[in-house]
């Protein structure tokens, strides 16, 4: 049971071990936590974004083969998380019972979630992380169950960070010193999958998110990628 913040979210960083989850014969089961409203795109999208990320995570899931797609639509809370009534502002037991219910009924063996930096820091990953560790530890009251976080290496992402601003890559404003407490020490990842044979699925998934490759505020993560996947 692969747990995720936002539609998109799973594209970019677990798709390839979804893909190859489901090839290996499990049962893949993919759950996304909030509606994804507050996702940065283009004006025109706006007022729509939560139908249309809605169908755009529909799609993603079908190309990398899930058996079950569960969306959960809390409001998403925004970058900074300070949408009032939104994901960041439930009690995190109220959230990890739910999805204790849902890993119950679909007999999931294997929790997949993020990492205490929640990957870049979204409050909405961070919140999930947290809901998560709680449901887990109910669950294995229950049955023998496992949970992993997944994540990039800190140290190669700061790097990158600092090697964009150096060749002006990066908007004038960005400080690469904000990636110096996300993701994970290198030295405390404990499992490397490697997904080589499912980066076209992984690409496909990506490229299904498309409110997420333009915005009238800056660069996004998606677009950057789509553009070196062309080359």
């Amino acid at each position: 049971m692969f747990c995720h913040a936002h539609p998109d979210d799973e594209a970019l960083l677990t798709a390839g071990t979804m893909a190859k989850a489901v090839e290996h014969g499990h049962r893949v089961v993919l759950v996304v936590a909030t509606d994804g409203a507050a996702g940065l795109t283009s004006q025109s999208r706006a007022t729509q974004l939560a139908n249309e990320r809605r169908a755009e995570v529909t799609r993603s899931a079908e190309i990398l083969g899930v058996h079950d797609l569960v969306l959960l639509d809390y409001p998403d809370s925004g970058f900074e998380g300070s949408r009032p009534d939104s994901f960041v502002t439930l009690q995190p037991q109220d959230i990890a019972d739910r999805l204790h219910v849902i890993a119950s009924e679909v007999g999931a063996d294997i929790l997949i979630g993020y990492d205490p930096a929640g990957g870049y820091g979204h409050p909405d990953h961070r919140h999930l992380h947290r809901s998560l560790r709680l449901a887990a530890l109910a669950i294995n009251l229950e049955r023998q169950s496992q949970l992993f976080e997944a994540t990039l290496p800190r140290e190669a992402i700061r790097w990158g960070a600092r090697l964009a601003k150096s060749l002006g890559l990066a908007p004038a404003a960005f400080d690469p010193t904000e990636f110096d407490d996300k993701w994970t020490p290198r030295s405390q990842i404990t499992n490397r999958v490697g997904v080589h044979r499912y980066l076209r699925a992984k690409r496909a998934a990506q490229a299904a998110h498309s409110s997420q490759k333009e915005s009238d505020g800056g660069q996004r993560t998606l677009a950057v990628l789509s553009r070196q996947i062309g080359r």
